[in-house]
């Protein structure tokens, strides 16, 4: 895993390194791609914009020439709700014209599209915890 820069607006709380939103971000979609990569897909791209929006991270698993556009929500508690509170119909729509836009300006032929998303949570315990739906959309 890279290491993720700590900026001065992060601060030390009873011993612990509190992170900024962004830097908490970047880790929850570090830990994601580490975890895809571990399953074999092979990461395409982190962070893909265009004017409609941003994709977390696009995937592909070539075994089975799948293109795997993934969501990855960071989370250090439960107070913003679990993963089914995050990710709504509208999220989804959002995400399925984005991943249209991607498949558009591309040039590969898949043999089928994904969308999945990332649960990460950090903080509560020692390790990160990863919950990760497949084909959510």
């Amino acid at each position: 895993m890279r290491p993720i820069p700590v900026s001065a607006r992060s601060r030390s709380v009873g011993g612990m390194m509190t992170l900024t939103r962004a830097e908490l971000g970047a880790l929850g979609e570090q830990l994601a791609t580490d975890h895809l990569t571990g399953l074999g897909l092979r990461v395409l791209t982190r962070n893909w914009r265009c004017r409609y929006g941003e994709l977390d991270v696009i995937a592909v698993d070539p075994t089975t020439r799948t293109v795997v556009f993934v969501e990855v929500k960071t989370r250090t508690g439960n107070s913003f709700g679990g993963l089914a509170q995050a990710v709504t119909e509208q999220k989804l729509r959002r995400l399925r014209r984005l991943a249209g836009w991607w498949l558009a300006i591309q040039d590969g032929r898949w043999a089928a599209i994904r969308i999945d998303v990332i649960g990460v949570r950090v903080g509560r315990r020692r390790t990160p915890e990863i919950i990760h739906l497949q084909g959510v959309g």
